[in-house]
């Protein structure tokens, strides 16, 4: 974190690979820097079928907040009916990034 306590939001690149929206997130995602990157993927799973790849081997650090923005788009793509693949560094990711402790997406019932 740089000496005046002020961090930027995580930095991101957008691209498309075969049909695929591929996100790829550097950096911090918490609770000051969650919000960029929410709106961003809101508006990519906006549509029918989202098919769409985080990759978060570049992620340095990410807390409930940010666990959060992963859980809202897995959502949304499932209520699109498409599809969510997650790429990180293997099992260390959650171990690494969260202490150890699993994060659950809670998922809205019918209404």
């Amino acid at each position: 974190m740089p000496e005046n306590g002020t961090r930027s939001a995580p930095s991101r690149t957008v691209r498309s690979i075969g049909g695929a929206t591929v996100v790829t997130l550097h950096g911090e995602i918490d609770l000051v820097t969650a919000i960029p990157p929410a709106s961003r993927l809101d508006a990519l799973t906006s549509g029918p079928h989202p098919d769409l790849v985080l990759d978060l081997r570049s992620v340095s650090f990410i807390d409930c907040s940010g666990f959060s923005v992963l859980c809202r788009a897995r959502n949304r793509v499932r209520a699109g009916h498409g599809r969510l693949r997650l790429v990180t560094d293997g099992g260390s990711f959650l171990r690494g990034h969260h202490g150890g402790r699993r994060h659950r997406c809670r998922t809205r019932r019918g209404r």
